[in-house]
């Protein structure tokens, strides 16, 4: 029989929770720890729509990459989608377990490894290393590597596009004629700019830069904001390959959901 408990702390061997960043919230959201895990369904976020699918699958823990709670609740009263997400994972049994930032910063299984190996860099090793005293595991903000093969850049950008499913990338002024290093960071990750470019890279693919962030490029590298949810969707197989290649008594699910709040006209 397997607990919750159990799967949680096999994930926490790949991602520890204390390499998450101090504004995260990541780990058991809600539930109890010893409860018998019936089914998992993972997904990139928790929203109701999640917990329904949920309930229909008779998953009773959910796996999601963003947390539901970010900051305290005062209430729960459903008078926001926060609120009643909770409520309703609560009132069907099912536990939420968010593995977030902590999943961000490891290298090996980590969210910008799998962003990394769809579009073909080797040589990775992360962007902005973090110290971590004895552990000998490679942990850092973002990852940078060099293109299996060198490519000229807007065949480049279009192969980014493809092999990130995204309906758009907004880049910056194509100063580079051929891409031949890569920085990466899954999600937001406008404020790692200024590393990038220290670290020589051609192109910088993340998400969430506002307007006026895209001039600091100064003709020193390639902006291509690939959009977050696109950044970050092959988490949900990474997630469904780390817990099926280890668990084979209960039933996995990837989320059939999209979740993505930000919609596109063309």
């Amino acid at each position: 029989m397997t607990k919750i408990i159990d799967v949680t702390q096999y994930l926490e061997k790949i991602a520890p929770l204390h390499l998450q960043e101090s504004y995260d919230n990541a780990g058991l959201i809600c539930g109890h720890q010893y409860e018998e895990v019936k089914g998992v369904l993972v997904s990139l976020d928790c929203i109701e729509s999640i917990v329904d699918e949920a309930i229909r699958k008779q998953c009773n823990l959910i796996v999601s990459h963003h947390p539901i709670i970010f900051k305290g609740l005062k209430s729960l009263t459903g008078q926001n989608y926060v609120e009643r997400t909770v409520m309703k994972a609560i009132k069907h049994d099912i536990a939420i377990y968010a593995i977030h930032t902590n999943l961000d910063n490891v290298l090996d299984k980590g969210v910008n490894e799998r962003i990394a190996q769809r579009i073909g860099l080797v040589d990775i090793q992360p962007l902005i290393p973090k110290d971590i005293g004895d552990e000998s595991r490679k942990v850092g903000t973002g990852v940078i590597g060099i293109p299996n093969k060198p490519m000229p850049t807007m065949a480049y950008l279009h192969m980014i596009k493809d092999a990130m499913s995204t309906s758009c990338v907004k880049h910056t002024a194509p100063v580079k004629d051929v891409i031949k290093r890569v920085a990466v960071c899954g999600g937001s990750g406008s404020s790692f700019l200024k590393n990038a470019i220290r670290a020589n890279a051609d192109l910088y693919i993340t998400a969430d830069f506002k307007y006026h962030e895209y001039f600091d490029a100064e003709d020193d590298i390639i902006i291509a904001d690939i959009g977050h949810y696109e950044s970050e969707q092959y988490t949900i197989d990474l997630l469904y390959e780390i817990i099926t290649n280890k668990f084979r008594n209960f039933a996995a699910y990837y989320t059939e959901v999209n979740t993505n709040p930000v919609k596109y006209l063309f």
